[in-house]
């Protein structure tokens, strides 16, 4: 998952990129908001963190063209600014949650849990292409080419993560804390079976596309 983080203090926006990266996301920062206007304008991010006070373009500004230019992207206001009329024009305008600073680190993470979950819910079609293969979200449908299989929940969970973290090595505690949930434990084999069985699968369809060990590290999905 790719997030962009429009703020222009430096600091918190070091914290934020470490405690998301930390459990597996992409981070994009800038902070300035012409510069976020254009970033979040090129529609490639899966959830855009906005403050409201920013030089250049109030936050406010940016969601309202991004909003104008049918930029679907969900979008959480963090902000100083936590008075209830604050809150009321902020989800007016089209935002998808507000944050009042300062807040914990893990509580931002279940609120884009929760709006990632919201948003798949309601895609009418929500399809993830790396290689040769695509993995349709809503039916757990991994194609190549005319071979099709259809994935178990937890399967097709596992598949959606890596789908959306390519490239990236992510470790057993951040699978299984976006998997499974950052509360859950599970046997130390669990996983492994999992991995074991969409292996197989991608094995199956001759694809390009294969999940690595990385030693010490966790697993990643890359091309071969």
């Amino acid at each position: 998952m790719r997030i962009l983080i429009i703020e222009d203090d430096t600091s918190l926006t070091e914290l934020l990129s470490y405690g998301l990266e930390e459990d597996g996301l992409s981070v994009d920062i800038c902070h300035d908001g012409l510069e976020g206007l254009t970033l979040a304008l090129q529609n490639v991010h899966d959830i855009i963190l906005l403050d409201r006070m920013l030089p250049s373009l109030p936050g406010e500004e940016i969601l309202k063209r991004i909003r104008h230019n049918a930029v679907d992207t969900p979008v959480i206001f963090i902000t100083a600014l936590g008075e209830s009329l604050e809150k009321i024009s902020g989800l007016d305008l089209g935002a998808d949650d507000y944050l009042v600073k300062p807040f914990d680190i893990g509580e931002l993470l279940a609120r884009i849990r929760c709006i990632t979950r919201r948003t798949f819910r309601h895609s009418s079609s929500s399809a993830l292409e790396f290689g040769d293969i695509r993995f349709c979200e809503k039916e757990s449908k991994l194609i190549h080419m005319n071979n099709i299989f259809i994935l178990p929940k937890r399967e097709g969970e596992l598949m959606s993560y890596f789908f959306r973290n390519p490239n990236r090595v992510l470790t057993r505690s951040q699978i299984i804390g976006n998997v499974w949930g950052p509360d859950t434990e599970i046997e130390d084999g669990n996983l492994d079976n999992y991995i074991y069985l969409i292996r197989k699968k991608l094995s199956s369809l001759n694809t390009n596309v294969h999940i690595v060990t990385i030693h010490r590290q966790g697993y990643c999905l890359m091309l071969k």
